[in-house]
């Protein structure tokens, strides 16, 4: 510790950026360390056997994370700064195998995405984004009134993850007089809503399925086509999650089938070029990975980078490790 303290307070610290922040923390960050722009390089492969060897941090966000064949090719990193919640794509075992801590940015968003959630629920329910198209393309004034929808009035909202931002999704539901459900890996002590041991089961009893978990591994594909069979017919899925969370090609199988009744979604498996057959649905509600898409949620997220970043090679206990 003594000699890295000696080090950093010699030299700024070499950092890779493989994802940037917002443009006030990159000027905090420019300030403070040598940047090395991973994600402006024109021959990334160049940049890393050049500079990989003084390398002591890491900036990322879980839309590229950090590969495990990027990490050995860095054998002096000493943090990895995640500016996301989601850290699925940093290579987190070998980062443990080598004791680099990695951290990421809970808290700042929960309310951002949360909001997000339930703007989805009302649209994809209540047909917002069809009856503005109704109106836009003429069909008010051609064809009459839009078609009914259906209330969000004493319906059931089952929510799979029920940590930070699934709890804020379920204060609004409850807001809006709906019933709340949930599924996690285990029942939490002190909550007064249902709970459900399995995935198909809280489908089975909720109208209205929502994605709130981490992605990754564990949850890829848990929303299978057991799950949306159990949803049936007058269901809706929607998805602030990770795209992995559900079986996508089965999930599109179902929406072209009306095997449910309809998805809104901010994220999908292969964004942004997500699949097509998506653009020809009228059943969806599509977003482009929005969820904590405002300028002072980013801001905070992008500080928490900066602020972790410092507090490391301070010396200092990292505010939000994971």
């Amino acid at each position: 510790p003594n000699i890295r303290k000696e080090k950093s307070m010699a030299t700024k610290p070499d950092i890779l950026v493989v994802v940037p922040t917002r443009p006030k923390q990159m000027e905090m960050l420019e300030s403070a360390y040598v940047l090395h722009r991973h994600d402006k390089a024109d021959d990334r492969d160049a940049l890393v056997k050049e500079v990989g060897e003084k390398i002591r941090g890491v900036v990322t966000m879980g839309s590229k994370g950090l590969s495990g064949d990027l990490l050995a090719r860095l054998p002096n990193l000493e943090i990895v700064a995640c500016g996301s919640v989601g850290y699925d794509t940093v290579d987190i075992d070998g980062c443990k195998a080598r004791d680099i801590p990695v951290t990421n940015t809970p808290d700042v968003l929960t309310n951002d995405v949360a909001d997000v959630a339930m703007a989805l629920t009302f649209d994809i329910v209540r047909g917002l984004t069809r009856g503005e198209r109704w109106v836009r393309e003429g069909l008010w004034r051609d064809k009459g009134m839009m078609p009914l929808t259906t209330t969000l009035t004493g319906k059931t909202m089952g929510i799979i993850g029920y940590g930070r931002i699934g709890k804020a999704i379920a204060q609004r539901a409850e807001a809006f007089e709906m019933n709340v459900a949930y599924h996690g890996r285990t029942k939490q002590d002190g909550v007064s809503h249902a709970y459900f041991g399995s995935p198909e089961a809280l489908a089975q009893a909720c109208d209205v399925l929502m994605l709130a978990c981490p992605g990754g591994d564990e949850t890829k594909g848990l929303v299978s086509r057991e799950v949306l069979q159990a949803l049936g017919p007058d269901g809706y899925v929607v998805n602030i999650a990770r795209g992995s969370v559900i079986d996508e090609p089965v999930l599109l199988e179902f929406l072209k089938e009306k095997k449910i009744k309809g998805a809104a979604l901010d994220v999908f498996e292969n964004e942004p070029k997500i699949d097509e057959t998506f653009f020809a649905l009228e059943n969806v509600v599509l977003q482009p990975h929005v969820g904590s898409g405002t300028e002072e949620t980013r801001d905070a997220m992008s500080q928490l980078v900066v602020d972790n970043l410092a507090a490391h090679f301070a010396g200092k206990p990292l505010l939000t490790p994971v």
